[in-house]
């Protein structure tokens, strides 16, 4: 995962006049126009080194209208999630470079979606250290390709029973997801109290503040943030998330040399503290 140092005080960030020659992603130049909801496609992203079993779940689960990638190893996987987020995870344990339960772990630093393990390991010891990694259910080979499909569905029912907030508080100001607002600023009428003013932010700072603030608590890796915001090619662009965070941090933080809440994981990403 790309390195991200801390952000450089006032003095040695980018210019004002870089702003401009950053990309701004397709999905933040409308972030303030309404849109038609997209059709739900689910990904899933299938991680097993038998080549028979890859091809039945891809198979299988084409069939019924998910969209499937697929990873022989570790390293594999966990570089197409970065590139391509997956909603759920099937996961063998048994991989050939790196464990499986190391790539729930890694998964685990960014990602929220629904890992289920399958393997033909039936010990204990197997199933409960994938799942105190954070895998959300374990299904042992052989198994019911009807019931680890039952499986999923319930997996993706359970992750999306919980809607995310529409309304976030940063310190003294309000966020508001869906009206693209943000209140408690100074006060417009030149008094300079605060709490009557509005804070205007940039597309791609709300993009980025609102994958943040949609995983409170959790850190969310460089790599995904480079991903969803600017769009394959810029993983290692990470001089873009250090410029755009501290714009974000002196819009919002009260003393943006010392962040409360938008909180810089150095060698891994950001995370959005409550």
């Amino acid at each position: 995962m790309d390195a991200v140092t801390p952000d450089e005080g006032a003095g040695g960030e980018h210019s004002p006049a870089a702003l401009s020659s950053l990309p701004i992603p397709k999905a933040a130049k409308s972030a303030a126009e309404p849109a038609a909801a997209p059709v739900r496609i689910t990904r899933v992203l299938i991680v097993d080194d038998e080549p028979a079993m890859l091809r039945a779940l891809r198979i299988n689960l084409r069939a019924r209208s998910y969209d499937v990638t697929s990873a022989p190893t570790g390293r594999a996987a966990l570089a197409e999630a970065a590139r391509r987020p997956p909603d759920a995870v099937i996961l063998d344990l048994g991989l050939p470079d790196v464990h499986g339960v190391e790539v729930i772990r890694e998964l685990r630093t960014w990602s929220r979606a629904p890992i289920i393990v399958i393997s033909g390991r039936t010990g204990s010891g197997d199933k409960i250290g994938a799942l105190d990694a954070g895998a959300d259910d374990y299904v042992t080979k052989p198994f019911s390709m009807e019931e680890l499909l039952a499986r999923l569905r319930s997996a993706l029912r359970r992750d999306e029973s919980t809607p995310p907030a529409s309304s976030v508080r940063i310190g003294r100001y309000k966020i508001d997801l869906t009206a693209h607002t943000v209140t408690g600023g100074p006060a417009t009428d030149g008094t300079g109290s605060g709490g009557g003013g509005t804070v205007r932010l940039t597309p791609t700072e709300w993009r980025l503040l609102e994958i943040l603030l949609r995983n409170p608590g959790r850190l969310v890796g460089s790599t995904l943030l480079l991903t969803e915001v600017w769009g394959p090619g810029f993983e290692h662009s990470t001089h873009y998330l250090r410029f755009h965070m501290a714009r974000l941090r002196r819009k919002l933080e009260d003393d943006p040399a010392r962040p409360r809440h938008l909180l810089t994981e150095p060698g891994m990403g950001y995370r959005y503290q409550l």
